[in-house]
Protein backbone atom coordinates (compact mmCIF):
# COMPACT_ATOMS: atom_id res chain seq x y z
CA UNK A 1 0.00 0.00 0.00
CA UNK A 2 1.44 3.42 -0.89
CA UNK A 3 1.72 5.75 1.79
CA UNK A 4 1.65 9.82 1.71
CA UNK A 5 2.26 12.28 4.46
CA UNK A 6 -0.08 15.27 4.92
CA UNK A 7 0.88 17.61 7.11
CA UNK A 8 -1.90 20.30 8.38
CA UNK A 9 -4.40 17.51 7.44
CA UNK A 10 -6.91 18.62 10.49
CA UNK A 11 -7.04 21.93 9.30
CA UNK A 12 -9.31 22.94 6.97
CA UNK A 13 -8.04 22.40 3.49
CA UNK A 14 -5.96 19.25 4.73
CA UNK A 15 -9.21 17.88 6.03
CA UNK A 16 -11.07 18.16 2.64
CA UNK A 17 -7.99 16.65 0.85
CA UNK A 18 -7.76 13.38 3.40
CA UNK A 19 -11.46 13.36 2.79
CA UNK A 20 -10.92 12.83 -0.63
CA UNK A 21 -7.82 10.65 -0.90
CA UNK A 22 -9.35 8.43 1.37
CA UNK A 23 -13.11 7.96 -0.74
CA UNK A 24 -11.61 8.32 -4.27
CA UNK A 25 -7.95 6.35 -3.99
CA UNK A 26 -5.60 3.83 -2.27
CA UNK A 27 -3.46 5.72 -0.77
CA UNK A 28 -2.37 5.26 3.10
CA UNK A 29 -2.78 8.52 4.42
CA UNK A 30 -0.39 9.37 7.95
CA UNK A 31 -1.86 13.18 8.84
CA UNK A 32 0.71 14.89 10.89
CA UNK A 33 -0.66 17.90 12.61
CA UNK A 34 0.04 20.22 15.70
CA UNK A 35 -3.33 20.37 16.58
CA UNK A 36 -3.31 23.91 17.20
CA UNK A 37 -6.31 26.29 17.09
CA UNK A 38 -7.76 25.54 13.91
CA UNK A 39 -6.53 21.96 13.54
CA UNK A 40 -9.89 19.94 14.61
CA UNK A 41 -10.10 16.38 13.90
CA UNK A 42 -14.04 16.32 14.00
CA UNK A 43 -13.46 17.63 10.59
CA UNK A 44 -12.40 13.72 9.77
CA UNK A 45 -15.17 12.43 11.81
CA UNK A 46 -16.30 10.76 8.79
CA UNK A 47 -13.57 8.62 7.87
CA UNK A 48 -11.85 7.65 11.63
CA UNK A 49 -12.62 4.49 11.12
CA UNK A 50 -10.55 3.83 7.90
CA UNK A 51 -8.05 2.30 7.89
CA UNK A 52 -6.00 3.78 5.78
CA UNK A 53 -5.82 6.54 7.59
CA UNK A 54 -3.63 7.37 10.33
CA UNK A 55 -3.25 10.43 12.48
CA UNK A 56 -0.07 11.75 14.44
CA UNK A 57 0.01 14.66 16.86
CA UNK A 58 3.48 16.41 15.86
CA UNK A 59 5.12 19.65 14.86
CA UNK A 60 6.85 19.67 11.92
CA UNK A 61 9.31 21.83 13.11
CA UNK A 62 10.24 18.83 15.39
CA UNK A 63 13.37 17.42 13.52
CA UNK A 64 13.20 13.99 15.79
CA UNK A 65 9.48 13.61 15.62
CA UNK A 66 9.65 13.88 11.90
CA UNK A 67 12.85 11.90 11.45
CA UNK A 68 11.27 8.51 13.40
CA UNK A 69 8.27 9.40 11.13
CA UNK A 70 9.77 8.68 7.82
CA UNK A 71 12.02 5.76 9.06
CA UNK A 72 8.58 4.26 10.57
CA UNK A 73 6.41 5.03 7.23
CA UNK A 74 8.49 5.16 4.32
CA UNK A 75 6.04 7.05 2.43
CA UNK A 76 6.00 7.95 -1.43
CA UNK A 77 5.48 11.75 -0.63
CA UNK A 78 4.61 14.81 0.98
CA UNK A 79 1.91 17.35 0.51
CA UNK A 80 2.91 19.85 3.09
CA UNK A 81 -0.27 22.32 4.55
CA UNK A 82 0.73 23.00 7.79
CA UNK A 83 0.52 26.73 8.10
CA UNK A 84 -0.21 29.39 10.32
CA UNK A 85 -3.03 31.18 7.56
CA UNK A 86 -4.81 33.83 8.96
CA UNK A 87 -3.84 37.40 8.17
CA UNK A 88 -5.45 39.08 11.01
CA UNK A 89 -3.61 36.99 13.42
CA UNK A 90 -0.08 37.35 11.62
CA UNK A 91 -0.88 41.19 12.20
CA UNK A 92 -1.13 40.97 15.78
CA UNK A 93 1.46 38.12 16.49
CA UNK A 94 3.79 37.54 13.45
CA UNK A 95 6.49 35.07 15.68
CA UNK A 96 4.19 32.06 15.18
CA UNK A 97 4.13 32.24 12.05
CA UNK A 98 7.58 32.59 11.35
CA UNK A 99 8.13 29.84 13.35
CA UNK A 100 5.42 27.56 11.81
CA UNK A 101 5.74 28.93 8.24
CA UNK A 102 9.47 29.50 7.89
CA UNK A 103 11.40 27.24 10.20
CA UNK A 104 8.55 24.63 10.20
CA UNK A 105 8.78 24.36 6.48
CA UNK A 106 12.93 24.56 6.65
CA UNK A 107 12.90 22.09 9.05
CA UNK A 108 10.47 19.42 7.37
CA UNK A 109 12.72 20.04 3.94
CA UNK A 110 16.03 18.79 5.72
CA UNK A 111 13.57 16.04 7.22
CA UNK A 112 12.58 15.50 3.27
CA UNK A 113 15.80 15.22 2.11
CA UNK A 114 17.93 13.21 4.65
CA UNK A 115 15.17 10.03 4.08
CA UNK A 116 15.22 11.08 0.11
CA UNK A 117 18.58 10.83 -0.15
CA UNK A 118 18.46 7.46 1.02
CA UNK A 119 15.95 5.83 -0.65
CA UNK A 120 16.74 3.76 -4.16
CA UNK A 121 17.13 5.66 -7.68
CA UNK A 122 13.92 4.55 -9.40
CA UNK A 123 12.21 5.56 -5.67
CA UNK A 124 13.64 8.95 -5.68
CA UNK A 125 12.71 9.63 -9.28
CA UNK A 126 8.91 9.08 -8.43
CA UNK A 127 9.14 10.72 -4.91
CA UNK A 128 7.46 14.23 -4.75
CA UNK A 129 7.69 17.00 -2.07
CA UNK A 130 4.01 19.35 -2.56
CA UNK A 131 3.96 22.34 -1.15
CA UNK A 132 0.71 24.18 -0.72
CA UNK A 133 0.95 27.86 -0.87
CA UNK A 134 -1.66 31.09 -1.31
CA UNK A 135 -1.94 33.99 -3.87
CA UNK A 136 -1.15 36.38 -1.09
CA UNK A 137 2.56 36.00 -2.06
CA UNK A 138 1.80 38.04 -5.02
CA UNK A 139 0.79 41.17 -3.31
CA UNK A 140 -2.09 43.11 -4.98
CA UNK A 141 -3.59 43.68 -7.98
CA UNK A 142 -4.93 46.58 -9.54
CA UNK A 143 -8.33 46.45 -11.90
CA UNK A 144 -6.75 44.63 -14.08
CA UNK A 145 -4.75 41.76 -14.66
CA UNK A 146 -4.04 38.43 -13.35
CA UNK A 147 -1.86 36.23 -10.87
CA UNK A 148 0.36 33.81 -12.55
CA UNK A 149 2.97 30.98 -12.51
CA UNK A 150 5.43 34.08 -13.42
CA UNK A 151 4.48 36.91 -11.45
CA UNK A 152 6.96 38.37 -9.25
CA UNK A 153 6.36 37.74 -5.38
CA UNK A 154 5.32 40.80 -3.71
CA UNK A 155 4.14 39.79 -0.27
CA UNK A 156 2.07 42.74 2.27
CA UNK A 157 1.58 41.28 5.66
CA UNK A 158 3.84 38.97 8.37
CA UNK A 159 1.47 35.98 7.10
CA UNK A 160 1.65 36.33 3.39
CA UNK A 161 5.89 36.83 3.71
CA UNK A 162 6.33 33.74 5.71
CA UNK A 163 4.90 31.66 3.05
CA UNK A 164 6.92 33.10 -0.05
CA UNK A 165 10.09 32.89 2.16
CA UNK A 166 8.33 28.92 2.49
CA UNK A 167 7.88 28.87 -1.39
CA UNK A 168 11.51 30.27 -1.77
CA UNK A 169 12.62 27.66 0.41
CA UNK A 170 11.10 24.15 -0.91
CA UNK A 171 12.19 25.77 -4.89
CA UNK A 172 16.33 25.97 -3.50
CA UNK A 173 15.97 22.34 -2.32
CA UNK A 174 15.07 21.88 -5.82
CA UNK A 175 17.63 23.69 -7.36
CA UNK A 176 20.57 22.86 -5.28
CA UNK A 177 19.56 19.34 -3.84
CA UNK A 178 17.50 18.13 -6.61
CA UNK A 179 14.89 17.32 -4.30
CA UNK A 180 11.64 16.56 -6.38
CA UNK A 181 8.95 19.45 -5.54
CA UNK A 182 5.62 20.92 -6.51
CA UNK A 183 4.14 23.92 -5.24
CA UNK A 184 1.01 25.03 -6.04
CA UNK A 185 -0.66 28.78 -4.91
CA UNK A 186 -4.43 28.69 -4.33
CA UNK A 187 -6.80 31.50 -4.23
CA UNK A 188 -9.04 32.45 -1.42
CA UNK A 189 -10.92 29.00 -0.04
CA UNK A 190 -14.37 28.34 1.19
CA UNK A 191 -16.62 25.48 2.14
CA UNK A 192 -17.54 22.93 4.84
CA UNK A 193 -15.61 22.82 7.90
CA UNK A 194 -13.53 26.13 7.45
CA UNK A 195 -12.98 27.65 10.93
CA UNK A 196 -15.29 30.80 12.14
CA UNK A 197 -12.43 33.26 12.10
CA UNK A 198 -12.47 33.48 8.02
CA UNK A 199 -14.95 35.56 6.36
CA UNK A 200 -17.67 33.67 5.18
CA UNK A 201 -18.68 31.38 7.92
CA UNK A 202 -17.60 34.27 10.12
CA UNK A 203 -20.74 36.17 8.45
CA UNK A 204 -22.79 33.04 8.43
CA UNK A 205 -22.45 32.47 12.40
CA UNK A 206 -22.41 36.65 13.15
CA UNK A 207 -25.88 36.25 10.95
CA UNK A 208 -27.69 33.78 12.62
CA UNK A 209 -26.69 34.79 16.04
CA UNK A 210 -28.28 38.00 15.01
CA UNK A 211 -24.53 40.34 15.70
CA UNK A 212 -23.10 42.68 13.31
CA UNK A 213 -21.55 41.58 10.03
CA UNK A 214 -18.12 43.54 10.12
CA UNK A 215 -16.93 44.33 6.75
CA UNK A 216 -13.51 46.07 6.51
CA UNK A 217 -13.60 49.29 4.57
CA UNK A 218 -16.14 49.93 1.85
CA UNK A 219 -15.91 46.44 1.32
CA UNK A 220 -14.36 47.00 -2.46
CA UNK A 221 -11.58 44.50 -1.70
CA UNK A 222 -11.94 41.88 -4.41
CA UNK A 223 -10.69 37.85 -3.79
CA UNK A 224 -11.16 35.19 -6.44
CA UNK A 225 -13.03 32.31 -4.43
CA UNK A 226 -12.23 28.52 -4.72
CA UNK A 227 -14.51 25.83 -3.43
CA UNK A 228 -12.33 24.00 -1.07
CA UNK A 229 -13.39 20.51 -2.51
CA UNK A 230 -11.70 22.16 -6.25
CA UNK A 231 -9.09 22.91 -4.39
CA UNK A 232 -8.37 18.77 -3.15
CA UNK A 233 -8.93 18.18 -6.62
CA UNK A 234 -6.27 20.12 -8.05
CA UNK A 235 -4.14 19.30 -5.24
CA UNK A 236 -4.29 15.23 -5.81
CA UNK A 237 -3.50 16.08 -9.00
CA UNK A 238 -0.61 18.24 -8.86
CA UNK A 239 1.04 16.11 -6.27
CA UNK A 240 0.56 12.65 -8.56
CA UNK A 241 0.81 13.86 -12.31
CA UNK A 242 2.89 17.36 -11.53
CA UNK A 243 6.43 18.02 -12.97
CA UNK A 244 9.11 18.02 -10.86
CA UNK A 245 10.16 21.69 -9.77
CA UNK A 246 6.55 22.67 -11.32
CA UNK A 247 4.07 25.62 -9.79
CA UNK A 248 0.95 25.57 -10.58
CA UNK A 249 -1.42 27.99 -9.77
CA UNK A 250 -5.20 27.30 -8.77
CA UNK A 251 -8.04 29.71 -8.76
CA UNK A 252 -11.69 29.62 -9.04
CA UNK A 253 -12.51 32.23 -11.39
CA UNK A 254 -14.84 33.54 -9.49
CA UNK A 255 -14.06 37.14 -8.39
CA UNK A 256 -15.78 38.94 -5.77
CA UNK A 257 -15.54 42.08 -3.61
CA UNK A 258 -15.97 41.69 -0.31
CA UNK A 259 -19.86 43.43 0.20
CA UNK A 260 -20.35 41.43 -2.75
CA UNK A 261 -20.02 38.06 -0.89
CA UNK A 262 -21.79 39.16 2.00
CA UNK A 263 -24.89 40.63 0.58
CA UNK A 264 -24.75 37.14 -1.54
CA UNK A 265 -24.53 35.28 1.97
CA UNK A 266 -27.78 37.79 3.52
CA UNK A 267 -29.86 36.77 0.14
CA UNK A 268 -28.82 33.00 0.83
CA UNK A 269 -29.99 33.37 4.61
CA UNK A 270 -32.79 35.60 3.92
CA UNK A 271 -34.36 32.66 1.34
CA UNK A 272 -33.10 29.45 3.41
CA UNK A 273 -33.42 30.35 7.39
CA UNK A 274 -35.70 33.62 7.43
CA UNK A 275 -34.88 35.91 10.57
CA UNK A 276 -38.82 36.63 10.35
CA UNK A 277 -41.17 39.39 11.22
CA UNK A 278 -40.03 41.00 8.20
CA UNK A 279 -36.37 41.61 9.26
CA UNK A 280 -33.24 40.59 6.93
CA UNK A 281 -29.94 39.92 7.17
CA UNK A 282 -28.37 43.00 5.22
CA UNK A 283 -29.86 44.76 8.20
CA UNK A 284 -26.54 43.68 10.29
CA UNK A 285 -23.88 44.92 8.15
CA UNK A 286 -21.57 47.29 9.64
CA UNK A 287 -18.22 48.92 8.33
CA UNK A 288 -15.19 48.78 10.29
CA UNK A 289 -11.61 50.43 9.91
CA UNK A 290 -10.22 48.99 7.19
CA UNK A 291 -6.99 46.24 8.34
CA UNK A 292 -3.09 47.78 7.85
CA UNK A 293 -2.29 47.07 4.71
CA UNK A 294 -5.08 45.21 3.18
CA UNK A 295 -4.17 43.75 -0.36
CA UNK A 296 -6.96 46.09 -2.96
CA UNK A 297 -7.00 42.65 -5.55
CA UNK A 298 -6.21 39.16 -6.15
CA UNK A 299 -6.95 36.96 -9.06
CA UNK A 300 -5.34 34.14 -10.33
CA UNK A 301 -5.06 32.51 -14.38
CA UNK A 302 -5.61 29.02 -14.05
CA UNK A 303 -4.37 27.84 -17.13
CA UNK A 304 -1.45 26.48 -16.74
CA UNK A 305 -3.28 23.50 -14.47
CA UNK A 306 -6.25 23.52 -17.07
CA UNK A 307 -4.08 22.60 -19.97
CA UNK A 308 -1.30 20.47 -18.38
CA UNK A 309 -3.66 18.39 -15.94
CA UNK A 310 -6.58 19.00 -16.62
CA UNK A 311 -8.00 20.27 -13.83
CA UNK A 312 -10.94 22.90 -13.64
CA UNK A 313 -13.45 23.63 -11.10
CA UNK A 314 -16.53 21.72 -10.57
CA UNK A 315 -18.37 24.32 -8.61
CA UNK A 316 -19.35 27.87 -9.42
CA UNK A 317 -19.89 30.75 -7.16
CA UNK A 318 -22.70 30.35 -6.54
CA UNK A 319 -23.19 26.86 -6.52
CA UNK A 320 -20.50 26.37 -3.93
CA UNK A 321 -21.91 28.93 -1.66
CA UNK A 322 -25.34 27.52 -1.47
CA UNK A 323 -23.67 24.66 -0.38
CA UNK A 324 -21.28 25.75 2.42
CA UNK A 325 -24.20 28.40 4.01
CA UNK A 326 -26.43 24.88 3.64
CA UNK A 327 -23.93 22.93 4.96
CA UNK A 328 -23.77 25.56 8.08
CA UNK A 329 -27.13 25.04 8.73
CA UNK A 330 -27.18 21.51 8.90
CA UNK A 331 -24.28 21.41 10.99
CA UNK A 332 -24.53 23.22 14.06
CA UNK A 333 -22.87 20.43 16.39
CA UNK A 334 -19.89 21.04 14.43
CA UNK A 335 -20.40 25.09 14.94
CA UNK A 336 -21.32 24.34 18.89
CA UNK A 337 -18.17 22.32 19.34
CA UNK A 338 -16.05 24.69 17.88
CA UNK A 339 -17.43 27.86 19.62
CA UNK A 340 -17.56 26.59 22.71
CA UNK A 341 -13.76 24.85 22.81
CA UNK A 342 -15.48 21.10 23.10
CA UNK A 343 -13.90 20.32 19.59
CA UNK A 344 -10.50 19.67 21.69
CA UNK A 345 -12.29 17.00 23.64
CA UNK A 346 -13.47 14.82 21.19
CA UNK A 347 -9.81 14.83 19.59
CA UNK A 348 -8.86 13.36 22.87
CA UNK A 349 -11.46 11.10 22.85
CA UNK A 350 -11.73 9.52 19.46
CA UNK A 351 -8.12 9.90 18.25
CA UNK A 352 -6.00 9.53 21.52
CA UNK A 353 -5.09 5.84 20.84
CA UNK A 354 -4.28 6.81 17.29
CA UNK A 355 -1.45 9.17 18.59
CA UNK A 356 2.21 8.41 17.89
Amino acid sequence: MRTLFITGGAGFIGSALVRLLLAESDWRVVNIDKLTYAGNLESLAAVADSERHLFVQADVADRAAMDELFARHRPQGVIHLAAESHVDRSILGPAEFVQTNIVGTYVLLEAVRAYWSGLAEDERSRFRFHHVSTDEVFGSLGPQGLFSETTAYDPRSPYSSSKAAADHLVRAWYHTYGLPVVVTNCSNNYGPYQFPEKLIPLMVLNALAGKPLPIYGRGDNVRDWLYVDDHARALRLAFERGQAGATYCIGGNAERTNLEVVDRLCALLDELRPRGEGRRYGELKTFVTDRPGHDRRYAIDAGHIRRELGWAPQESFDSGLRKTVAWYLENSQWVAHVQSGEYRQWVRQNYSERRA
